[in-house]
């Protein structure tokens, strides 16, 4: 079992293809309309859905405004330079919503911009001399030990 995607719903498709793609540097993987269902899909990622994990950006067709609610968090993308990859970002003229320092009680250095709709993305950086990739300390169902998952040494494009 895998991820497949995560669909996250946009008030307006051609800003969110534009951030996605053009400032976060994702690809525009298939897009299609469903006129008797009045939406369009969009996906977009950095790799081969067959083999990552991608977003499915959802337009229904006459929308222009969603309540995020409360609930929804992050997306979040490894980047080996934050700092640079943060700059580029907003020469793109994307918004950065914190800038690029430690997490609050820890020491990945993490930021966050904010699409068109107002989602977070979080960049976190790869640290330095770690030949894994990014770690990723997870607390178990029982809270009591600590297990690492080490995932593959990807990032995005900055």
């Amino acid at each position: 079992m895998r991820i497949l995607h995560t669909m996250l719903r946009v008030n307006n498709l051609e800003e969110s293809l534009k951030f996605y793609c053009d400032v976060l540097g994702m690809k525009l993987i298939r897009q299609k309309e469903y006129p008797d269902g009045k939406f369009t899909l969009a996906f977009v990622g950095y790799g081969n859905e067959s083999d990552n994990a991608v977003l499915e950006l959802t337009y229904n067709w006459g929308v222009d405004k969603y309540d995020l609610g409360d609930a929804y968090g992050h997306i979040a993308l490894g980047v080996d330079d934050i700092y640079s990859a943060c700059e580029k970002i907003k020469a793109k003229g994307g918004k950065v919503t914190r800038e690029p320092g430690p997490m609050k009680h820890g020491s990945t250095v993490i930021a966050f911009v904010e699409d068109p709709n107002g989602y977070k993305v979080e960049l976190i950086e790869k640290k330095c001399g770690d030949p894994n990739g990014y770690k990723v300390e997870l607390i178990e169902k029982k809270y009591t030990e600590k297990s690492t998952i080490e995932t593959p040494p990807m990032s995005a494009p900055f």
